[in-house]
C-alpha cells in the first residue's frame, strides 16, 4: 500500500491542493516555492493547528524532506514559541524511534521546520482500523519507551505523548523504529525556563497526567502516565480517561482507573501490572520505563499475533518459524497412525505408507485430516478384519479427548502421545515443562492433563510400566479387546479413576510454570525452575500414593514410586529452565544512546 508521508503535527494526510490561509505559507504561491534557499515544495501532505506540511526536495542534498511550515502571526507568539521548543527539543536527540530534524529556520513569513519523510500511518489510524495485534502493540511500546528514555536522557519532556504523535513507518528501519515519536512542540527543556512556565497546561487533554492537567511542573512521570494511557488503549481498545467531553473527561483526570487486567484478562500478569502502575494518580508511583520496558520483553513471548495485518520485525527473529508447529504436528500424527496399525488387524496399506499419507493430510488440512485419520483408526480396529471393539474404545477415549479439551488449538491434538513416548524413555515426568510452554493458561493446562491421560491409558494398554503402572481394577489386553463393555470396565474406567490425581497436578504444574519461571533473571529462573520441579515430583509422588491407595498393581502386586519421577523431575526442570531463556521472544533493547 503506498501511503502518504506523515510529519509531526500534521493530522492524516490531505489530497493535494493550493495553498489555504494559515498553511504557512501566502494562498495560492505554495507549489513550486523555494524555502530557506533549498526546499522546493512540491506539495502538501497534511496540515495541523499550527501549520502546514509539505513535502519537499532538497535541491542541495538531492533528496526529498518534510518541511513544517508555522505561520507568523504577530497576535500568536504561541505559534512561534512552539516551533522553537520543537526545534530545540529534536536538535538533543537521535534515536532511531524518533523523527529526524535536519534544520530549522524562518524568513518573513513562516518558521520552518526540516525533518525526515515518514511513509505510514499514526498509531492512533492502526488502532481505530484494528490493524494491529497484541504483539505489535508491544514492539511499538518498546520503541516509544526507548524514544521516550532517549529524551529523558537529554533533558526533554515530551508532554503530548498520544497515538497521533506516533508513526508507524511502512518500512521501519531495524525494530528499534518500529514506531516513531513525533511532535515536541509542547516539550519541557531541563535548563530553558523561558519556554516553560509554572501554570501551563499544554498538550491533549485525554492524555495528561494529572498534574500536568492541573498546571503543575511536570516531569518524566508525566510521559509514563500517557504512554501507560497509549498502550491501555491500544491493547483494551477503549480509553480508560476521555468521556463524552472535555468536561467529563477532566472530571475523570486524577481518578483511580480500571484495571487493564478488567479489559484483557487473557494478557500476562506483569504486563497488565506494569500499565496499571504507570495510571497511578500520584508521580511517584507510577515506575520507571524501564519497569515499562521490561514487562513489555518478558510479555512478548506469551502475546498473540493474531488479528494483526502489520509485519513489524522483532528484536530478533524468532528461532522457530511458525510453520515448525504445523509440520510437527503432521509427523506426530503419522506417527501416531504408524503405531495405530500394530493394535489391531494390519491394514490395506503398510504402516510407513500410511503413516506418510496421514502426515501429508494433516500438514494441508490439520483438523480435517487429524479427524479424519482419528475417525479412520477407530473405524477399522472397530470393523475391519478380526475386530477389535475393546480397543476401538480405549483408542477413542484417548484420542476423543484432544479436539475436546483444546477445541482450536489444532496444532497440539498429537502433542499428548509425546507423554508415553517419554515414558518409554523413563523421563515421563518431564512432560508438564513441554505443556508449559504453551500460550494460555487454560491450554496449558488442558494439555498437561491430556498427557496424564495419554500416559495412564498407555499404562493400561501396554504390558511395560510407563509411570503410574497398570491402573486399579484393570487388567491385560488380552482380556477386553474382544469387547467395548469388558474395556470400559477394566481399562478406560480404572484409568479415568487412577489418573485423576496425576492429570491435576501435570495440569497445575503446566498452567503456572511461566509465572514461576519468567526470563527475567538466570538466577531467579534457576531457583524458580528448582522449586517448581521438585512440587511436580512431590505432586507425582502424592498422585501415585493415591492410585497405590485405590489398589495399583505393579510387577510384583505392590505399590510402587511412578517409573523414572526423579529422572523425569530433573528433566522437568531443566526444560523448564533452557526453553524458557531459548524461546524468550525479545532480549533486552540496546541503551537509548547506543551508538550516539
Amino acid at each position: 500500500m503506498d501511503t502518504a508521508p506523515t510529519l509531526p503535527g500534521a493530522t492524516a494526510p490531505v489530497a493535494p491542493g493550493p495553498s489555504e490561509p494559515g498553511s504557512g505559507l501566502p494562498f495560492g504561491q505554495a507549489d513550486g516555492r523555494l524555502v530557506l534557499g533549498r526546499y522546493r515544495l512540491e506539495r502538501r501532505i497534511g496540515a495541523g493547528g499550527f501549520g502546514a506540511v509539505w513535502l519537499a526536495r532538497d535541491e542541495r542534498l538531492g533528496r526529498e524532506v518534510a518541511v513544517k511550515a508555522v505561520p507568523r502571526v504577530r497576535e500568536d507568539r504561541d505559534a512561534g514559541d512552539r516551533a522553537q521548543r520543537e526545534a530545540l527539543a529534536a536538535a538533543r536527540l537521535s534515536h532511531p524511534a524518533v523523527v529526524t530534524l535536519y534544520e530549522a529556520g524562518a524568513d518573513d513569513e513562516s518558521h520552518y521546520l526540516i525533518s525526515e519523510v515518514v511513509r505510514g500511518r499514526t498509531l492512533g489510524e492502526l488502532i481505530a482500523a484494528g490493524a494491529l495485534s497484541d504483539r505489535d502493540i508491544a514492539r511499538i511500546g518498546l520503541a516509544v519507551a526507548g524514544a521516550l528514555a532517549h529524551a529523558h536522557e537529554r533533558g526533554v519532556i515530551h508532554r503530548d505523548v498520544k497515538p497521533q504523535n506516533v508513526i508507524v513507518p511502512d518500512e521501519p528501519e531495524g525494530p528499534l523504529a518500529v514506531a516513531k515519536l513525533t511532535d515536541f512542540g509542547v516539550a519541557r527543556l531541563a535548563g530553558d525556563e523561558p519556554l516553560t512556565r509554572t501554570g501551563d497546561v499544554v498538550g491533549t487533554l485525554a492524555y495528561m497526567a494529572p498534574e500536568q492537567a492541573e498546571g503543575r511542573r511536570v516531569g518524566r512521570e508525566a510521559d509514563v502516565y500517557a504512554l501507560g494511557l497509549v498502550l491501555y488503549e491500544a491493547l483494551a481498545g477503549t480509553h480508560p480517561v476521555r468521556g463524552a467531553g472535555p468536561a467529563a473527561t477532566a472530571r475523570r483526570l486524577g481518578a483511580v482507573l480500571p484495571s487493564l487486567g478488567r479489559a484483557r484478562r487473557d494478557l500476562p500478569r506483569d504486563l497488565v501490572s506494569a500499565v496499571d502502575r504507570c495510571l497511578q494518580p500520584r508521580p511517584q508511583d507510577r515506575g520507571s520505563l524501564a519497569d515499562l520496558r521490561r514487562a513489555l520483553e518478558t510479555g512478548m513471548s506469551w502475546l498473540s499475533d493474531e488479528g494483526g495485518t502489520l509485519a513489524l520485525p522483532s528484536w530478533r527473529a524468532p528461532r522457530i518459524p511458525r510453520w515448525t508447529g504445523r509440520i510437527a504436528t503432521a509427523v506426530g500424527a503419522g506417527l501416531l497412525a504408524g503405531a495405530a496399525t500394530t493394535l489391531g488387524a494390519p491394514p490395506p496399506l503398510s504402516a510407513s505408507a500410511l503413516a506418510a499419507g496421514v502426515a501429508v493430510g494433516v500438514l494441508l488440512l490439520p483438523r480435517v485430516a487429524w479427524l479424519a485419520a482419528a475417525a479412520a483408526a477407530v473405524a477399522w480396529t472397530l470393523l475391519g478384519p478380526g475386530p477389535q471393539p475393546g480397543t476401538a474404545l480405549v483408542l477413542l477415549a484417548a484420542l476423543a479427548a484432544c479436539p475436546l479439551l483444546l477445541p482450536r488449538s489444532g496444532r497440539l491434538w498429537s502433542a499428548p502421545a509425546l507423554a508415553p513416548l517419554l515414558g518409554l524413555a523413563g523421563l515421563a515426568g518431564a512432560f508438564p515443562a513441554l505443556a508449559g510452554q504453551v500460550r494460555g493458561p487454560t491450554r496449558r493446562a488442558a494439555l498437561g492433563a491430556l498427557g496424564a491421560w495419554w500416559l495412564v491409558l498407555a499404562d493400561a494398554l501396554l504390558t511395560q510400566k510407563l509411570y503410574l503402572g497398570r491402573p486399579p481394577g484393570a487388567s491385560g489386553i488380552a482380556d477386553w479387546r474382544g469387547s467395548a463393555v469388558d474395556a470400559a470396565v477394566h481399562a478406560v474406567w480404572p484409568a479415568a479413576r487412577g489418573g485423576l490425581a496425576l492429570a491435576a497436578v501435570w495440569a497445575l504444574a503446566a498452567a503456572a510454570l511461566p509465572w514461576l519461571v519468567r526470563g527475567r533473571s538466570l538466577a531467579a529462573d534457576l531457583l524458580a525452575a528448582v522449586v517448581w520441579a521438585t512440587a511436580l515430583a512431590s505432586g507425582a509422588a502424592a498422585a501415585a500414593a493415591a492410585a497405590a491407595a485405590a489398589g495399583v498393581q505393579a510387577a510384583g502386586g505392590a505399590a510402587v514410586a511412578p517409573s523414572g519421577w526423579v529422572a523425569g523431575a530433573i528433566a522437568a526442570g531443566v526444560l523448564a529452565l533452557a526453553l524458557r531463556w531459548l524461546n524468550a521472544a525479545e532480549p533486552p533493547p540496546p541503551r537509548a544512546d547506543a551508538g550516539h
